[in-house]
């Protein structure tokens, strides 16, 4: 059976007249902007012609016979669908969105972020194989390349991702994997992806790049050599703190061969109702994101040299060690920066708990401001010598900047610093 249209990423598709039952041709533009493509691409419609797409909320589909059954199973067609753990037509919508919108050719959408990354990185490993990570993580990405990949006899080696000296040092002749966040999550630190893509295709590794901090709108990362991007859909995707959602993008032979198969068959897939959420999230995204980090620049400006902090950490601000490398890579220093208020945990409370605007969370990319002390919250549980050396002091404090007004975010900002003196 074949659906009564299709409508890809790209190329033709086919709309049937509700009264002749004639297709209508219509041509989709491999040309077309960004904010287009986050608008249009990957729309399926029913027979109803709905506006806003549809939400497939079901778990299984209905075939005509045993005989389509069984063919269904041995080979399923680019709009037939078998089960919502494998596939699911509003899934497949999120999924061809937003790689057209990243310039990938495939994606695997998944519950969360972080099954995106445990399901990228276990999906390409087995036990034997060697990975090089950048050292500077999320506290639960390195829960996974120290706990549970050693469990599994993966061999990590951890280097300052910000020194090519280190990539090129760590990354060996039987190296499969190099993992690392383009923009660390909490201290900022950038890495050169390029850089880095250059030494790992030259021994034969896979780059796989957590790139939640530069966000799908200043992405440039496949033309910048990676192998799989990752995003935590949670965050600026989503963008109004609704749902988990995750996604890995990357060639269809890595997405459709090696991530599908592990992903479907361990559960880690993402629900269509999630899936409705993020394409809704899509089409303002860009609109969002631009208007974020135009207000983080800002705030990190008005904020520098403040007598509280002992530094403000902000890749668009011109005295951040890898300001070029993120004009280069980026275009723009991101929607997050991070401030070191003096006094320690004390003097980061005080800041937190005056704040009027901000809100005191754990996550990013949100509508709101949010504020996160990441030693006692998101890297807790790293041993304190371990946060000394990343960077986590106990004054750092993590800032999402979100769509308030800029003046007021300043306002906000400066009146608690001026509380935690």
């Amino acid at each position: 059976m074949k659906a009564p249209f299709r409508l890809t990423a790209f190329g033709v598709f086919f709309v049937p007249d509700p009264l002749t039952g004639a297709q209508r041709i219509f041509e989709m533009s491999n040309d077309w902007k960004p904010s287009t493509k986050a608008v249009h691409a990957g729309t399926r419609r029913s027979q109803y012609g709905e506006v806003s797409e549809a939400i497939f909320l079901t778990q299984g589909f209905v075939y005509d016979s045993a005989e389509h059954a069984e063919q269904r199973f041995i080979s399923s067609g680019e709009d037939e669908f078998i089960y919502a753990r494998y596939g699911n037509p509003t899934v497949k919508m999120f999924e061809e969105r937003i790689a057209a919108l990243e310039g990938a050719e495939d994606a695997f959408a998944t519950a969360s972020g972080m099954a995106a990354v445990s399901g990228a990185l276990t999906s390409m490993l087995k036990a034997g194989d060697h990975v090089v990570s950048a050292r500077a993580l999320f506290g639960s990405c390195l829960y996974v390349l120290e706990d549970i990949l050693g469990r599994f006899g993966v061999e990590v080696t951890f280097v300052d991702g910000t020194d090519l000296a280190q990539w090129q040092a760590a990354i060996r002749d039987d190296t499969k994997v190099i993992f690392f966040e383009s923009i660390s999550n909490p201290t900022l630190e950038v890495i050169d992806i390029e850089g880095v893509c250059k030494l790992a295709h030259a021994k034969g590794a896979k780059v796989l790049i957590d790139n939640v901090f530069a966000t799908p709108v200043y992405s440039r990362a496949f033309a910048q050599g990676a192998d799989v991007v990752i995003y935590s859909a949670t965050k600026h995707i989503d963008g109004q703190g609704r749902t988990l959602g995750g996604v890995i993008l990357g060639s269809k032979e890595i997405i459709r061969k090696t991530v599908e198969p592990y992903m479907k068959h361990t559960g880690g897939s993402m629900s269509p109702f999630t899936a409705w959420v993020m394409l809704k999230g899509l089409e303002t995204m860009g609109l969002r994101v631009r208007a974020q980090a135009a207000s983080a620049q800002a705030v990190a400006q008005a904020v520098e040299g403040h007598p509280v902090l002992n530094a403000v950490i902000y890749p668009g601000l011109a005295a951040h060690p890898q300001h070029a490398l993120v004009q280069r890579q980026m275009g723009a220093g991101g929607t997050v920066l991070a401030l070191d208020v003096k006094g320690g945990k004390e003097g980061a409370f005080k800041f937190l708990n005056a704040l009027q605007i901000g809100i005191i969370s754990n996550n990013l990319g949100d509508a709101k401001t949010i504020l996160t002390h990441p030693a006692t919250t998101t890297h807790q549980r790293l041993p304190d010598a371990k946060k000394a050396s990343l960077g986590i002091t106990q004054g750092l404090v993590r800032v999402s900047i979100g769509l308030e007004d800029s003046a007021d975010l300043i306002a906000d900002v400066l009146q608690a610093l001026d509380g935690a003196k």
